[in-house]
Parts: C-alpha cells; sequence; structure tokens
C-alpha cells in the first residue's frame, strides 16, 4: 500500500490585535468634540452625562484641556467653549461662537456709553462677518446686522481686522488691482489702504467715514489674543447726522476700552 502523503500543516492566520486605547485621552477628545457640536455653552453636568463616569473626573479632564487652552469659560458662568488653542492650532476655528459668548455683555455696555448700535464681527476671507450686535434706543439708528458680510477694505470692522497687514500682506489678498467703490468716500487704492491700516495700528481704531454706506460713520477696533493676533473687531456704526467728524475723539476711547476688555477676557478664558 501506498505510504499516505502527511497533509501540509497549514499556518494559522494571525488576527492583528487591536492596540489599545488611552481612556482618559479618549474621553478628553470626546468632550471637545462635544463641545464644538453645542451651539451653546456646555455645563459640567452635560458632559457627565455624556461621558458616564463621575463627575471629579470629567471635571479633571476639562480643567486640564482649559489649562493646555483648548477650552475657555465664557465671561459669564463656569460652562465650556472651545479655547483659543483650538484655533492656533488649526487656524481654522470660527470665532465667531466664541467671542459672541465672551463679549456680549461688553457690547450691550458699549451700546449703553455711546447709544449707538454696537456691532461684533469676526474675519470671513476678504469680508467681515458680524456675529452680534446690540440696538440703540435712538429713533433714527443703523439696524442690526447679525449674520451680514460687508467688506474688509471700506468697513471700519473689516479695517481693524486687518490692521496689522502690510503691502505685501494686502496684495496677496487682492491682488494689485484697483478695489470695487461703494461710495466717493471708499478707499479703492491698495497703497492708500495700507497707510491707512498703519494709521490704525498707531491710533488703535479704524474709522468708516460713509466708505461702504452713504450717510453712516463707524468706529471699530481690533480684539487680540494672548499672542496678539487679530481675531475679532467690535465697535459702532451711526447716521452721520449724528456723528460729526469731532465726535470720534470722544467714541474712539469707548470702542478701544471696550475691545481691549473684550481680549482680556478671551486670554483670562484660557489661562
Amino acid at each position: 500500500m501506498p505510504t499516505p502523503t502527511t497533509p501540509a500543516v497549514r499556518k494559522a492566520k494571525k488576527v492583528p490585535r487591536e492596540t489599545p486605547s488611552i481612556q482618559s485621552l479618549d474621553r478628553g477628545l470626546v468632550i471637545l468634540e462635544a463641545v464644538a457640536r453645542s451651539k451653546d455653552a456646555m455645563s459640567l453636568g452635560q458632559l457627565t452625562s455624556i461621558l458616564g463616569i463621575d463627575r471629579s473626573s470629567v471635571f479633571r479632564l476639562a480643567n486640564t484641556l482649559k489649562r493646555r487652552g483648548y477650552l475657555a469659560n465664557p465671561s459669564v458662568g463656569k460652562d465650556y467653549i472651545l479655547g483659543t488653542a483650538v484655533w492656533r492650532l488649526s487656524r481654522n476655528y470660527d470665532w465667531s461662537n466664541m467671542l459672541a459668548s465672551i463679549a456680549h455683555e461688553q457690547l450691550k455696555a458699549l451700546t449703553l456709553e455711546t447709544n449707538e448700535t454696537a456691532h461684533l464681527a469676526v474675519r470671513e476671507g476678504r469680508n467681515a462677518l458680524f456675529v452680534d450686535h446690540v440696538a440703540c434706543s435712538q429713533v433714527i439708528a443703523v439696524s442690526g446686522q447679525t449674520g451680514e458680510l460687508v467688506p474688509l477694505y471700506c468697513t471700519s470692522h473689516g479695517k481693524a481686522l486687518i490692521a496689522d497687514f502690510t503691502l505685501e500682506d494686502l496684495k496677496a489678498l487682492y491682488g494689485t488691482r484697483t478695489l470695487p467703490g461703494h461710495t466717493k468716500n471708499t478707499v479703492t487704492s491698495i497703497a492708500e489702504l495700507a497707510r491707512d491700516c498703519e494709521k490704525i495700528r498707531e491710533r488703535g481704531y479704524a474709522s468708516d467715514d460713509a466708505e461702504f454706506q452713504e450717510g453712516v460713520r463707524c468706529v471699530a477696533a481690533p480684539i487680540r489674543d494672548g499672542e496678539g493676533a487679530v481675531i475679532g473687531s467690535i465697535g459702532i456704526s451711526a447716521p452721520r447726522i449724528r456723528f460729526p467728524e469731532e465726535r470720534y475723539a470722544e467714541v474712539a476711547p469707548q470702542v478701544t476700552a471696550i475691545a481691549r476688555q473684550v481680549s482680556a477676557l478671551v486670554n483670562s478664558a484660557t489661562d
């Protein structure tokens, strides 16, 4: 009889082992994702409910993220919003929610001080995006513009947002072409806009003398993060008939003082 051949021994297929996750890191990322998805600031109780662990552990995780600048507390309360480190990390973070949460009380204070409509803006490409406003009690007033986009180069809020731009920066943004004119006062030259930006850096505020809308004057100042980068602008808009040129001397210090307050709140929220 023929000797039966020995069957080949099959090698057992190795099943790759899943690398175990770091539980605390995973939970920290869950917190960041939850805060990022929320339209409002999130409380410690909400985060505790999401993670399903004890409150003290959630607090330690959240506090660690806050200490590193990834979370922050709004000016009122102990709830959590995204911090400046997220924006610095990606340079794509939308500042609108954070600033609207932190700066709303200062926006109201600015309206009370000046009795004019106050706006808060962030940069959106070549435009300024109004993310919050507080209307004044005047019968004739500039209406609120939350959600509206306006050009950077011919509005006070927009120019405050590009206050640190050099001529080279502006050429990179706009090229060398003449900018569109909206009124007879619109600055359409890149070189002249660069000179305006230099003046804004020197005096601390930007102005708009009917450059975008006829009959409207505006003043705005930049809001800066802890590293000095401009992250937003805050200011007022008023009908020109109630805003003579000499009024700049009165309202510009009020606007710049409020901008410094908001900048301080942004920085303290991430300390």
